[in-house]
C-alpha cells in the first residue's frame, strides 16, 4: 500500500490554575490507594476536553518525579503535581497491546486483527471494535490524532480517520520500521489523513512537529462549542532517538536524556496551550508511556548508530519492554483534571490502561460498546468518591497469558516454574514465594486459566524473550 501511494505529492497540510487548596490531600503523598477527602467535586461545565499523551518506550525510572538522577522533566513533573501521579499502572508490555487496551478498553487477544499491524502486516483493527475516538464522535466530539498509530494500515479502513479521528498527522507504526533495523520495501512515510505527504522521514522534527500541530489544533478547536480529543503519540523515546539540534546537548544524561526532555518540552507547550486559550480547568490531561525500556536489544537494532544505552531506565522494577515482569508493563502514568479530582496525590492503587478507556467514555458522557470490556471507571476513586481502587487484578499477555496479578500479589508463570512475588513489599520481583503459599499459586493459576480460556488464549509455562511477537508486531 505504501509503495503505491509514493507518487503521491507532498501536501501542506498558565492562565486558569488548578484549584489546589480546596483538594490538596494532607501531606500530598496520600495513603496506599485512598484518594478520599478531596471535597466535592467542582460543578460540572459541560463534556470535558481530552488530550491524550502517549510516549513510545519510555521506561519507569526516565522522569525526575519517577526519580531519575539526571533527566530533568519540569513539565511532567508539574502535571504530576497537578494531578494524580499512578506507582502502579500498568499496560501492555510492547506497542500494539497497550494501544489496543487505550483504545478500545480490551486485553488484545479479544481483538482479531487478522494479521500484523507493522510494515507489510495485513492486519488491523475490525469494524465491530469501537474505538475511544469513534465513541466521542458519537456524542459531539472532534477527534484528533497526532503520532504513530500502530493498529493496521494495509487497507484504509484501518487507519485512523476510518477508525474515529477527523484528522491524523504520523506514522502508521513504529520509527524502526526501514532498512537496515527492519527488512522490508514498504517506506517509513507521514501520512495526513489516508495520504503519504513525506517520505523519507525527518525525525529529527517528529516530537517538534507534532507539538507544533498540536498548539494549534488546541488553538482552533477552542474557538468551537464542542468538546475535543487530542491523542498525541510520540514516536519517542523509541529506538532510533532523534530529537531537533536545540535540545542536543541539553541533558546530562546523553542523547537518550535529551530526546526526554524534549517530550518533557512537548508537554509543556501542550499545557501552555490549553491554559493560554482558557480551556485547561475543563480538559481532562493524560499522560502515559506506552510500555517499558527496550533494553537488551536485538543484533538488528545494534547497527546505523543505535547503541544499547540509547534506552531508558525501569528504576527498581525488574525486566523490560516485552516481558511480563514488571519492566515491561509498568510505565509512568498520571492524570490531571482541575477542580474535579485532587492535585498533589501520589497512589499506587493499581490502575491499567484499559481503564482509562472506560473513564474517558464515562466523563465524556459516551456510550460503552456492548461488547466485554477490561476496564473499570476510576473516577468515583479518582475524585474521592470512594476509598480504593475498583481494579483488583491484571493479566500479563504476550500473546498467551503469562502472568496475573490480584493485590499484592503476581503470579508469573512464563519461566516454567511458578513465581508469586509480593509487589507491596517487593517492586523489584526478587523474592519468589511461590513455595511459601501454594495456597495462592493455586488459586490465582485457576483464575488465569478459567481467563485464559474467555478470552480465547492458553496459559505461557515456558516462554523465550524474543525480538517480536509474531503476528502481532
Amino acid at each position: 500500500m505504501l509503495r503505491a501511494m509514493l507518487n503521491v505529492r507532498r501536501t501542506t497540510p498558565i492562565a486558569a490554575l488548578l484549584l489546589l487548596g480546596a483538594f490538596l490531600l494532607s501531606g500530598c503523598g496520600g495513603s496506599a490507594e485512598t484518594l478520599s477527602d478531596a471535597g466535592a467535586p467542582a460543578e460540572a461545565k459541560g463534556p470535558p476536553n481530552i488530550v491524550i499523551l502517549f510516549a513510545d518506550d519510555m521506561g519507569y525510572g526516565d522522569l525526575s518525579s519517577y526519580g531519575h538522577p539526571s533527566i530533568q522533566t519540569p513539565h511532567l513533573d508539574r502535571l504530576a503535581d497537578q494531578g494524580v501521579r499512578f506507582t502502579s499502572f500498568v499496560t501492555g508490555s510492547w506497542c500494539v497491546p497497550s494501544r489496543t487496551q487505550l483504545l478500545t478498553g480490551r486485553y488484545m487477544p479479544r481483538v482479531d486483527f487478522g494479521g500484523g499491524t507493522g510494515s507489510d502486516g495485513t492486519g488491523g483493527l475490525p469494524d465491530r471494535e469501537l474505538t475511544l475516538a469513534e465513541a466521542l464522535n458519537n456524542v459531539g466530539y472532534s477527534t484528533h490524532m497526532l503520532g504513530k498509530w500502530h493498529l493496521g494500515y494495509m487497507e484504509d479502513r484501518f487507519l485512523p480517520p476510518n477508525q474515529g479521528f477527523d484528522t491524523w498527522y504520523g506514522t502508521p507504526y513504529s520509527n524502526d520500521y526501514r532498512k537496515p533495523w527492519v527488512q522490508t520495501e514498504e517506506p517509513l512515510a507521514l501520512f495526513e489523513g489516508t495520504e503519504i505527504v513525506e517520505h523519507p522521514i525527518n525525525q529529527n522534527r517528529l516530537t517538534t512537529g507534532y507539538t507544533e500541530r498540536a498548539v494549534e489544533r488546541i488553538e482552533v478547536e477552542s474557538q468551537t462549542e464542542e468538546p475535543f480529543l487530542l491523542y498525541l503519540a510520540y514516536n519517542m523515546p523509541h529506538l532510533p532517538v532523534r530529537t531537533a539540534e536545540r535540545f542536543r546537548g541539553r541533558s546530562s544524561a546523553g542523547l537518550y536524556g535529551d530526546v526526554i526532555e524534549a517530550i518533557d518540552w512537548s508537554v509543556g507547550e501542550v499545557l501552555g496551550a490549553l491554559e493560554a486559550q482558557g480551556v485547561a480547568d475543563n480538559t481532562i490531561v493524560f499522560f502515559a508511556s506506552d510500555n517499558g525500556p527496550w533494553l537488551g536489544l536485538p543484533d538488528r537494532m545494534r547497527q546505523e548508530g543505535n547503541k544499547p544505552w540509547h534506552a531508558g531506565s525501569p528504576g527498581p522494577l525488574r525486566g523490560y519492554k516485552a516481558t511480563s515482569y514488571e519492566g515491561g508493563p509498568r510505565v509512568p502514568a498520571m492524570l490531571r483534571w482541575p477542580g474535579r479530582i485532587p492535585a498533589g496525590v501520589n497512589t499506587d492503587g493499581l490502575a491499567a490502561a484499559p481503564d482509562v478507556y472506560r473513564t474517558l467514555l464515562n466523563a465524556a458522557g459516551a456510550d460503552e460498546p456492548d461488547h466485554a470490556l477490561d476496564g473499570h471507571d476510576l473516577m468515583p476513586w479518582l475524585t474521592g468518591a470512594v476509598d480504593t481502587t475498583p481494579r483488583e487484578r491484571y493479566f500479563y499477555f504476550r500473546g498467551e497469558l503469562e502472568a496475573m496479578r490480584e493485590g499484592p500479589w503476581k503470579l508469573r508463570l512464563a519461566s516454567g516454574a511458578p513465581e508469586l512475588f509480593n509487589l507491596q513489599l517487593d517492586i523489584g520481583e526478587r523474592f519468589n514465594r511461590a513455595s511459601e503459599h501454594p495456597e495462592i499459586v493455586e488459586r490465582m493459576r485457576q483464575q488465569m486459566e478459567q481467563f485464559a480460556a474467555e478470552v480465547g488464549t492458553e496459559i505461557a509455562d515456558d516462554v523465550v524473550v524474543t525480538d517480536a511477537i509474531e503476528g502481532y508486531d
